[in-house]
């Protein structure tokens, strides 16, 4: 008798479950739109779309269903930075609240509030988060933005690099990367884990890099996803450099580490439930980690 019968009937359906509905894709871009219009009424006089970057999960294609937020970095006129760079104090959380000011006179009914280094644009179907940006000439390339944490800087950043670097990094496993980064969001999600999702993306990329499946079709994915596991329990309280960044150390913190050591745990336990086919056995030990976007029983 065959074994590992129902695996891949199984991921291919928690991968459909994650897709975002065209309704849904709509709704953003409206929103997306919306906001990048108001933007260049505020500071350009123009009611254009232009003049931004869509950044995150919503560029590099890995973003699951519900989405949380859209992230736009809007590029700014080199005046505004001259502007709020002669300030003194924090002058990036000065630029953030005169960014929120000036989209208020467009969306006086919607809750808006600073957050680090966004303005969140809190629309009751998705939140829009404006990063505002500059074009970076000094470095001729990327983007320079506010970082209002510890007095404030600027923070220089590169979104397009960081997607086509996980262009490269999808291409060379065979498309694994995007989709192991969507499952392990529904993880994210689902066990409320406290890890961000470009620490996930990071992680997953090097673990199936290093794996011997990692390249292989969804009949493996009940071990990658295993496996992935215990690769980011062993780097844990770790650092990274950014991808596309500029030289950036990243903590990878260890918050998520015991929910991480749970879902090991239980994936260890539904891969021997998938070797015998244990249909239900494997799909209960599957829910825990994901929820019910991962079918109890397939046929």
């Amino acid at each position: 008798m065959s074994q590992w019968i129902y695996v891949i009937r199984r991921f291919k359906s928690l991968m459909n479950e994650l897709e975002l509905k065209p309704s849904t894709i709509e709704d953003a871009k409206t929103k997306e739109h919306g906001v990048v219009k108001a933007l260049n009424r505020a500071f350009r006089e123009e009611s254009i779309v232009d003049h931004y970057i869509i950044a995150g999960s919503w560029a590099k294609d890995t973003t699951i269903k519900p989405p949380n937020d859209i992230d736009i970095c809007f590029i700014l006129p080199d005046e505004v930075f001259e502007q709020f760079d002669a300030y003194s104090g924090n002058k990036q959380s000065q630029l953030l609240n005169h960014v929120k000011t000036k989209l208020s006179n467009s969306y006086p009914q919607t809750t808006l509030r600073q957050d680090g280094q966004v303005v969140v644009v809190d629309f009751n179907s998705i939140k829009v988060e404006i990063i505002p940006s500059f074009i970076n000439e000094t470095e001729n390339r990327g983007l320079v933005i506010c970082d209002t944490n510890d007095g404030g800087r600027w923070k220089w950043v590169d979104p397009v690099e960081e997607q086509n670097i996980l262009d490269l990094s999808d291409n060379d496993l065979l498309g694994n990367h995007r989709k192991l980064t969507r499952i392990f969001k529904q993880w994210q999600q689902y066990c409320s884990v406290d890890i961000k999702s470009f620490h996930l993306e990071y992680l997953i990329g090097k673990a199936l890099s290093q794996m011997t499946w990692g390249r292989y079709p969804e009949f493996w994915f009940d071990w990658i996803v295993r496996d992935i596991f215990k690769y980011m329990i062993e780097q844990a309280g770790g650092i990274f450099l950014m991808p596309g960044g500029f030289y950036e150390w990243i903590n990878l913190g260890d918050k998520w580490k015991s929910k991480a050591e749970s879902a090991h745990k239980r994936a260890i336990k539904a891969c021997e439930y998938e070797r015998d086919n244990y249909n239900s056995l494997a799909g209960e030990e599957w829910q825990k980690i994901f929820g019910t976007a991962i079918p109890l029983k397939v046929t």
